[in-house]
């Protein structure tokens, strides 16, 4: 089943990041040739996460919300309540393209869903994420171990975006960031989960096999 594209989807809630983090690494670490691919839909507490490469001077002030150094590419970021997050638990050692690719089809999905709500959205050459206009609504990071990928992006939908102010995020100074809310879009989190799941299934399913 695994092999045919299947992609368990998992509705988790508000979880703590440490140990959600960690349950990725066990399951990427625990799976086997035919165990499925997963998607796990989430929300964090208030949290900083500091990609391998990151610099501690991108955080520009502390404002009380924990810093996690973790184990995907990147600079740092901020998650919080109001922000969906996908995870995706993928064994790219049966798919057709690798994890370049699987990033660039992570931000069509994005885009795509954006574009049904007659939003124009885009990718930006060198800087992994969506962007509308100047603002960046959505971060991607990826981490692949023995060929299979964990982490995934974040979408914000309706959040406190000022921790974003307490940054630069993704390593870039003055970066504006936006949300669904303020692009118009009322649809809640459970709902846009919803609607991002099937633009990913498309993007990474097995019809692209």
């Amino acid at each position: 089943m695994g092999e045919s594209g299947a992609l368990i989807v998992r509705r988790l809630g508000r979880l703590d990041y440490v140990p959600t983090w960690r349950a990725m690494q066990d399951f990427t670490l625990s799976r086997r040739e035919d165990t499925p691919d997963e998607c796990w839909l989430l929300e964090h507490p208030p949290v900083y996460t500091q990609g391998q490469a990151g610099r501690a001077e991108h955080l520009l002030r502390d404002i009380g919300i924990p810093v996690v150094p973790i184990d995907r590419g990147g600079q740092i970021t901020y998650h919080g309540p109001g922000q969906l997050v996908v995870y995706l638990l993928v064994d790219l050692r049966r798919k057709p393209y690798k994890v370049r690719e699987m990033v660039q089809r992570m931000e069509q999905a994005v885009i795509d869903l954006l574009a049904d709500h007659g939003i124009a959205a885009e990718r930006r050459s060198g800087a992994p994420g969506v962007y509308v206009g100047a603002a960046k609504v959505s971060a991607l990071g990826l981490r692949v171990k023995n060929g299979c990928s964990y982490h995934g992006l974040a979408l914000n939908i309706d959040m406190d975006l000022a921790p974003f102010a307490a940054i630069n995020p993704c390593g870039y100074a003055g970066l504006a960031v936006t949300q669904l809310r303020d692009l118009g879009v009322t649809d809640d989190l459970s709902t846009v989960g919803d609607k991002l799941v099937a633009h990913l299934q498309a993007q990474l399913g097995a019809s692209h096999g």
